[in-house]
């Protein structure tokens, strides 16, 4: 989980960072200040790990604020103008984005924040052969869920929701299908219709027109049916 602070003058522009933050699991709001000084005063009292940063501020611009900071988190910048572009990068930050910030670019930008396995750790897990099971938080009724990737039989997307079923249940959460698709990031997963992304491992029966997974019928949209068909066919052969 990461943590974030959105300094932006801009009431309407905060608003929206807001929002991106709160549709996406792991990241967690931890506040937002309209001005760069009154930043500074959260930073000292607390520690962050990404601050969402403005270019534009009165008082204090943003660019200056990150040169007075000993100790900064992962920086995004958020700018209506390109030309601080490159004196962004100078001072090491993590993106640059131009309002008005869309969902998939700010999804885009703190998607390269996440943690890398440690190498480390990774070498001990391999030669110790202990299985890992991959898992992702979804957002639902103000909690972080943990779900195993494992466990989910399906997911059926409607609008700028989607339902999640795993184990014996289902969970709905705030994500159009195709973020959950780029979140969940498995080669386990595939698309079979533009309302259901389904697990190969979970399959029980499939035919020409539909898939079958614990006894729910799903549809094979027309435009997926040949990628589909030739999954299903790698599927049933490496059986």
């Amino acid at each position: 989980m990461l943590t974030c602070l959105v300094v932006d003058d801009e009431p309407l522009a905060a608003k929206v960072i807001e929002k991106h933050i709160g549709e996406i699991p792991f990241l967690q709001l931890a506040g937002v200040c309209h001005d760069a000084l009154a930043a500074l005063d959260f930073l000292r009292s607390q520690q962050v790990d990404v601050l969402v940063l403005d270019i534009n501020m009165p008082k204090l611009k943003g660019l200056d604020l990150l040169r007075i900071l000993n100790k900064r988190p992962k920086v995004i910048l958020t700018t209506a103008y390109h030309q601080y572009a490159v004196e962004g990068f100078e001072l090491e930050v993590s993106d640059y984005l131009l309002k008005p910030v869309e969902f998939d670019r700010f999804l885009k930008a703190v998607n390269r924040l996440l943690p890398e396995p440690s190498p480390v750790l990774t070498q001990v897990v391999e030669s110790s052969q202990v299985p890992t099971r991959p898992f992702r938080f979804f957002k639902a009724n103000r909690m972080n869920i943990k779900v195993h990737l494992d466990e989910i039989r399906y997911i059926e997307g409607s609008g700028d929701y989607v339902k999640i079923f795993y184990l014996d249940k289902f969970i709905m959460v705030q994500m159009q299908l195709t973020e959950v698709e780029q979140y969940i990031a498995s080669d386990d997963f595939f698309r079979i219709h533009r309302s259901f992304l389904i697990s190969s491992k979970q399959i029980d029966a499939y035919s020409a027109n539909e898939v079958v997974i614990a006894g729910k019928s799903l549809p094979i949209g027309r435009f997926y049916k040949m990628l589909v068909q030739e999954r299903l066919e790698r599927i049933s052969g490496s059986s």
